[in-house]
């Protein structure tokens, strides 16, 4: 396993954060995403972590080949944060090495300061292969079911 290094993202880091969440769509659910709304949505957090906190596992040259997201949700029942994964994706050419570990270690370093009750993530439940790796990581089913209403007024994609 080569050197590596796991840091908070900047504005330095939109463009790559950019390309691996458009291949995390692509390979995740076979979806293709408007680049121009994913530059907003990632700037945004970038700009303002109570939106969302990025991290990037970048090699002894400080390039990045892999990136997590977390977000909290606060629960008045338990008088605390949730952290949820919101996206994470290790370049290809990386995976099954143990680096996933590396960028989880950061985002639970995160959660310990700020006292939060657990991590949670969503995956699609067609994704078998993340599903095998997140649990390979200590993940474990829930005992919860998303489910949703969608906005149909605002399919922002279908307009840009």
């Amino acid at each position: 396993m080569m050197k590596v290094h796991v840091r908070k993202a900047t504005l330095d880091d939109l463009e790559i954060l950019i390309k691996f969440t458009a291949e995390e769509a692509r390979e995740a659910e076979g979806i293709k995403k408007v680049p121009s709304t994913l530059k907003r949505g990632i700037r945004a957090a970038l700009e303002d972590n109570s939106k969302s906190i990025y991290w990037v596992i970048v090699d002894r040259h400080n390039i990045p080949f892999g990136n997590v997201s977390a977000l909290r949700e606060w629960s008045d029942w338990n008088a605390g944060y949730y952290w949820w994964i919101q996206s994470m994706y290790i370049s290809p050419n990386f995976r099954g090495k143990g680096y996933i570990q590396f960028l989880l270690e950061a985002v639970k370093s995160e959660m310990k300061k700020e006292d939060a009750l657990e991590l949670r993530l969503y995956v699609h439940n067609s994704n078998k292969k993340a599903i095998r790796a997140y649990e390979k990581i200590g993940f474990k089913k829930s005992e919860y079911e998303i489910m949703i209403i969608k906005n149909h007024y605002r399919d922002r994609d279908a307009h840009r």
